[in-house]
């Protein structure tokens, strides 16, 4: 005798926009994490936005009748996205006391805490909801507004995950103003990725407004459709293949060899200082065979470069190269589907990238790095 199961789960979750949104005169975050029930809540706070906003979001929950709500501060840095960081949120979801269903979790930061924030959830009690405010530009654009959750383990990143939406995401830019100029370059990495698989148009706007977006921290007149066009376009291509049942995905464009890069070169790069290094050696494979012409390879990386991203670091030898696309293979199922562009907007799928391949585009990435600089 066997059975055969067959059952099929609904998911659906909101990615909004909103302004002010600690504000108590701002009722978006009391609506969507029930703030007026009154009744208990767990809310992880990213470290560095607990020293800049901490007041004001203890005042908001105060004002909202929450002046009990458990707050766990936790570290947003990489080397803290750990089965250490997890439990310390499991176990002040215990002394919160927080309900299964009614009571969500609100996680406040960067990508690290609301990745951590999230796993936690997935996992506590087997599915806790939660609330997600990211409040880094990474965070905005692509980290928050997906369905993965994860923490890095065993040298690997990400390697531990589910999938698990917030059931709400809220955006506010402002809250980009406290960022180092550093941390808008960061994110702006992943904006390019999207620009350059399928929006032309966002690229445009990049180039339009890099110096301004980067000085400003997302206050000119054209951020708001920047990043409308990129959450717009990110939620597209996941909103189809959310579980990622089909692994050739043109959002891993800048994700093939940066895992590898980023956990070996950490501290010194963050996320998307290692993806633009990753984009930038696409862009110079895609260029040696031909696919990619002289004019738009060399627009990739000089606008890299305009916004202050790095194509390059010591790190990068063809043995660690080798082994990031080893492991990319790994995570997708035996094929490499490599994206690259093959212009500004459009892209392909590589399946027979070689060491002999890679070795010609580093050599290459060198020279139209050197040119690109002298421009």
């Amino acid at each position: 005798m066997a059975w055969t199961v067959r059952s099929t789960q609904d998911v659906t979750y909101r990615v909004q926009q909103t302004d002010s949104i600690f504000d108590p005169g701002n009722s978006t975050l009391a609506d969507v994490a029930g703030l007026q029930q009154r009744s208990r809540r767990l809310v992880v706070v990213d470290r560095n936005v607990d020293r800049l906003l901490g007041r004001a979001i203890r005042g908001y929950f105060t004002a909202w009748g929450h002046d009990h709500a458990t707050f766990l501060v936790l570290e947003p840095n990489e080397a803290a996205k750990s089965s250490d960081a997890l439990l310390s949120i499991a176990q002040a979801a215990d002394r919160a006391g927080i309900k299964r269903r009614s009571e969500p979790i609100v996680a406040i930061g960067g990508g690290v805490v609301t990745d951590l924030a999230g796993l936690a959830a997935s996992l506590y009690r087997r599915g806790t909801p939660f609330v997600r405010i990211p409040t880094t530009l990474i965070g905005l654009v692509d980290a928050a507004v997906g369905a993965k959750t994860a923490i890095n383990f065993n040298g690997h990143k990400n390697r531990l995950g589910t999938y698990f939406p917030a059931t709400h995401t809220l955006l506010d830019h402002s809250l980009l103003r406290t960022l180092p100029e550093r941390h808008i370059r960061n994110g702006l990495a992943e904006i390019i990725k999207m620009a350059v698989m399928k929006d032309s148009t966002l690229f445009s706007l990049v180039e339009q407004d890099a110096d301004q977006l980067v000085d400003r921290r997302f206050d000119t007149p054209l951020a708001q459709q920047v990043i409308e066009r990129s959450v717009s376009g990110m939620l597209e291509e996941l909103e189809p293949n959310l579980w990622e049942h089909d692994l050739k995905r043109l959002v891993d464009f800048g994700h093939t060899f940066s895992p590898v890069i980023e956990m070996r070169a950490e501290p010194q790069l963050l996320h998307g200082e290692a993806v633009s290094i990753d984009m930038a050696l696409s862009c110079a494979i895609a260029h040696d065979r031909g696919i990619l012409g002289r004019e738009a390879t060399m627009r990739v990386i000089g606008l890299l470069h305009r916004v202050g991203l790095p194509t390059w670091h010591p790190v990068c030898d063809l043995s660690q190269l080798c082994s990031g696309l080893e492991d990319s293979v790994r995570h997708r199922d035996g094929h490499q589907h490599l994206p690259v562009p093959t212009g500004i907007g459009r892209a392909r799928f590589l399946e027979d990238v070689t060491p002999e391949d890679l070795g010609r585009a580093t050599t290459l990435l060198a020279d139209l790095a050197l040119e690109s600089a002298g421009r």
